[in-house]
């Protein structure tokens, strides 16, 4: 075996002492004041004799209000930011962190939003993405809210969230889900509680996507479209998500500096990972963004790493496959990690790619964590043998030698509503249900769901077992599970055999499991892929990485019934890490 440098933990050269103080200066792109939605690119330059290597960290607040964190401490000198929560002034700070010195600058400049609102008229306007737009209302009277619809010329009608009013304050409330080159009208709705009022409405025409592939586009079903949840929120690999309708048009994409989309926020965000196997591991992040693009928190590994050690653990890599929001602000976020075992799964020294869950709060700190080097049998290596070689995008980061057990190849996360946590390792072939009680668990694993687990499975079915599983989620009665079975052990016995769509019921107490659901999917995906009830009570599910017979790569997005038959289906001509069938870009699926 061949050892890599282990090159991204340790400077090239250390530098010398600062023999200066350090200071930091902060400079915004345009002059203020600005109109509401204005992007500014905010840059950070250190300064001193020697300021050595040097990260920084941005947080903002309104005037008279709390500071709350952009970007955790970081390489990156630049932060794109804007707001459209209300007009005023602004505070952006920076603090600018010496790595060698530990010495920290900090420094602030205040920047001032202006109304939307012409006189007492309502308006829209364009923002920096050609398919979202800001609607912009009087303030309204304390106790009432607000909320803005907005109808297509095929009858469409999409509604933002309530928000509450803010005397004094204009409304902004973003539209978005869009065609592109359509005319849409716009009015906003005020309810006092005992009674409604609603505005005059705008007409605005959307402007048309240069900077965004779309894929080919092929409807399977032609004859049916679902009337429900009819926005289809795409997950590509490798660059932006694309929201598209039930027909294939795009109506939304995301910023393209990701790696993916690993699901969606309350109100109109989303949560991204971003690889790459090149980079330091301060280079690999996680991000909360908005409808507009903006960044709303970003951490990466190497910060979270300098948290875990402090609390005795080992540091992470990097994110990958998942990050989501909790309900209290925080985050939920699948990092990696590696060690040199020796004599455990190979001879003499090998290494080994595991898993940690990390739980951050609303400032980015980490509140609690769980390293499965320390809690899972690391002599169970990967059922399949799977292994990383450099380069691999399809594995998480790895850095101490030129080829890597992937043992675990965790995908996907939730917090069960029990108050624990549900973890899906794909190379495990298992579901693990570890002990977090809101953060005051110990970590310990609970159960094991999967073949040669802790379950007896109820079924008829010759091979009723997920192997390779993605996306597991209980439903909100703790009992009903779904989940994407690849079916990667089947297939490597019948080549025929395809993906199925698993619909699980779960009896913790008698450790019982018994198939509901148990849908051909009619392609088989190797890797990847989500699963979602759908709010008429039909199953949604992605085949994201379908290969045929020539190498094209495909995926399928396909809505069942309760008995497993396909009602419908729309085939995309790239590779999508999860689909989300939404009823509209503000509605969490």
């Amino acid at each position: 075996m061949f050892l890599r440098p282990v090159r991204y933990f340790l400077p090239l050269a250390v530098a010398s002492l600062n023999l200066g103080a350090m200071s930091v200066s902060l400079t915004p792109s345009v002059s203020s004041p600005a109109p509401l939605g204005t992007v500014v690119t905010w840059s950070a330059t250190a300064l001193g004799a020697d300021p050595g290597t040097v990260t920084y960290a941005f947080r903002v607040r309104p005037a008279n209000g709390a500071f709350r964190p952009v970007m955790d401490f970081g390489p990156k000198q630049s932060l794109n930011w804007t707001t459209i929560q209300k007009e005023g002034s602004y505070e952006m700070e920076v603090s600018a962190k010496n790595g060698d010195t530990g010495e920290v600058a900090t420094t602030s400049t205040l920047f001032a939003f202006n109304s939307l609102v012409i006189g007492t008229k309502a308006v829209v306007t364009p923002t920096a993405h050609p398919l979202v737009y800001i609607y912009s209302a009087s303030s309204c009277a304390a106790g009432s809210r607000m909320r803005v619809e907005f109808k297509s010329p095929d009858g469409v009608v999409q509604d933002t969230p309530w928000q509450a009013c803010k005397p004094a304050h204009s409304m902004n409330f973003y539209l978005a889900g869009l065609r592109a080159s359509t005319r849409y009208s716009a009015y906003h709705m005020t309810d006092s509680g005992t009674f409604s009022t609603i505005g005059t409405p705008l007409s605005f025409v959307t402007s048309e996507p240069t900077m965004i592939t779309v894929p080919a586009v092929t409807r399977l079903t032609p004859s049916n479209t679902p009337t429900s949840d009819g926005v289809l929120l795409q997950s590509v690999i490798g660059g932006s998500a694309i929201a598209t309708d039930l027909f294939g048009n795009v109506v939304w994409y995301s910023p393209s500096d990701i790696s993916f989309v690993t699901r969606v926020g309350k109100g109109g965000t989303f949560l991204a990972v971003f690889q790459d196997q090149a980079q330091a591991p301060s280079h690999q992040f996680f991000r909360e963004f908005d409808l507009a693009g903006i960044t709303q928190a970003e951490t990466n590994a190497a910060r979270v790493s300098e948290q875990l050690v402090a609390r005795g653990m080992h540091g992470i890599n990097g994110f990958h496959h998942e990050a989501r929001k909790l309900q209290g602000g925080g985050y939920l976020v699948l990092a990696d990690s590696e060690r040199i075992l020796t004599d455990v799964q190979g001879p003499g020294d090998v290494d080994v790619m595991g898993d940690t869950i990390i739980v951050l709060n609303e400032n980015l700190q980490v509140e609690w964590a769980w390293d499965a080097f320390d809690h899972l049998d690391t002599s169970r290596a990967a059922v399949e043998g799977e292994t990383c070689t450099a380069p691999d995008p399809g594995c998480a980061n790895w850095y101490l030698a030129t080829t890597a057990n992937d043992w675990l190849h965790g995908n996907a996360l939730q917090l069960t509503p029990d108050g624990n946590i549900l973890y899906s390792s794909r190379h495990q072939d298992w579901l693990f249900k570890i002990d977090y009680q809101n953060g005051m668990g110990t970590g310990v694993v609970l159960w094991r769901l999967g073949k040669d687990g802790d379950f007896q499975m109820k079924s008829d079915d010759p091979n009723p077992w997920f192997s390779h599983q993605h996306d597991a989620n209980f439903e909100g009665n703790n009992k009903t599970m779904t989940l994407f079975d690849d079916g990667n052990a089947r297939a490597a016995d019948d080549p025929a055999a395809n993906s199925r769509g698993q619909v699980l019921s779960i009896n913790e107490e008698k450790r019982t499991a018994k198939l509901v659901v148990n849908a051909d999917l009619g392609s088989y995906s190797q890797a990847v892929g989500s699963a979602q009830k759908l709010s008429n009570g039909n199953y949604h599910f992605d085949s994201g990485f379908i290969r045929d017979a020539a190498g094209n790569f495909s995926s399928q997005s396909v809505e069942v019934d309760s008995t497993g038959s396909i009602v419908f289906a729309i085939k995309f001509a790239a590779l999508e890490y999860r689909t989300f069938r939404m009823a509209d870009l503000y509605t969490e699926p």
